[in-house]
């Protein structure tokens, strides 16, 4: 797919705490499958201590799903993001090349420094090689950002 055919528009909306976006997410879903086209959910959420990893969130979202009459291949469609505890160890990582997960990272002050570690993201993410020290989680959301990135080609 030709990425300059077309228009791209990014809609965030917060949805309060975890139990709200996992409350909300099947009618999103909905309303992204009755747009139709390449219209995407992206659904983004804390790792806290009460989730082992992505796998174990993730399903969270799929039982609330299926209660709504969500179909698997729906529900695959969606591209899940999570963060072990926030996203700024992200940062701090796609910033130095390193973080600890088990830590906070340190919160950030300014839009350009998580501009900058959003465009390493995508260029980490897309190339699909071994990224040296990857947090966990952030290697979990990278292989659903590829699955996105496929789909779309």
């Amino acid at each position: 797919m030709d990425s300059t055919v077309g228009s791209n528009t990014i809609r965030l909306e917060p949805c309060g705490g975890r139990n709200a976006v996992i409350e909300s997410m099947p009618n999103r879903l909905q309303q992204v499958l009755e747009a139709g086209g390449n219209t995407t959910l992206m659904v983004w959420a804390d790792l806290d201590d009460d989730m082992v990893d992505g796998d174990n969130l993730k399903d969270e979202f799929w039982k609330r799903a299926q209660q709504h009459g969500i179909t698997r291949p729906q529900f695959d469609q969606v591209v899940f993001v999570f963060a072990k505890d926030r996203i700024e160890n992200w940062i701090q990582f796609l910033m130095t090349g390193a973080t600890d997960e088990s830590e906070e990272g340190p919160r950030i002050r300014n839009d350009r420094e998580a501009a900058d570690a959003a465009r390493r993201l995508a260029e980490q993410c897309s190339r699909g090689a071994p990224i040296p020290n990857i947090p966990p989680s952030l290697k979990w959301s990278c292989r659903n950002w590829r699955v996105l990135a496929d789909r779309m080609r």
